[in-house]
């Protein structure tokens, strides 16, 4: 079950779900609008390898924007800094950034209860697109959890996207053992 805007607003109030900042405007019939943040990153190589530590380069968007180009992967972060304590959080693009041919996650669209931070986009584009410091970016769904959570994210010995940033984050692959 998908939780609506009266849902979405009484959790908040319980303090099971917490949305930084957090501004009324943005909560629509059954999701919430996230916004870039500033802070985009991109690889320094041209090939990853899963089994290491693949470094990235920080940079900021300038105020007039700036020029994706397809390619290449950017690592874009929200503005909004996000827990949730008791739902299973879903972050999708919204329709008017998929129409600009802007996809926000390559995969990685589902939270765990118990996340608690900014979340990292992984964005393509499939033609040039200038984008900017927030505008709306996606939405974050909420999902009933049934049944008790053993273990929540923010909980786990080896969780590896927990540290609090207002950054992008690389990927952690090369910290499983495969």
């Amino acid at each position: 079950m998908i939780l609506s805007d009266r849902l979405i607003l009484e959790e908040i109030e319980k303090g099971t779900i917490l949305i930084e900042p957090f501004r009324r405007n943005c909560l629509g019939t059954n999701s919430y609008d996230v916004h870039l943040g500033k802070h985009l990153a991109t690889y320094r190589d041209r090939i990853l390898d899963a089994r290491q530590h693949n470094k990235i380069d920080y940079f900021e968007i300038p105020m007039d924007g700036y020029v994706l180009h397809p390619g290449t992967l950017y690592l874009g972060v929200t503005e909004e800094y996000t827990e949730t304590h008791k739902h299973v959080p879903f972050l999708e693009g919204k329709s008017s950034t998929g129409r600009l041919g802007i996809d926000i996650h390559a995969t990685a669209g589902k939270g765990d209860v118990g996340f608690c931070n900014t979340w990292t986009l992984e964005i393509s584009v499939s033609q040039p697109v200038r984008i900017y410091r927030g505008m709306p970016i996606g939405q974050l769904i909420y999902f009933m959890a049934e049944g008790e959570v053993g273990t929540p994210y923010n909980k786990k010995q080896d969780a590896k996207y927990s540290k609090r940033t207002i950054k992008p984050v690389e990927s952690m692959m090369w910290k499983n053992k495969f």
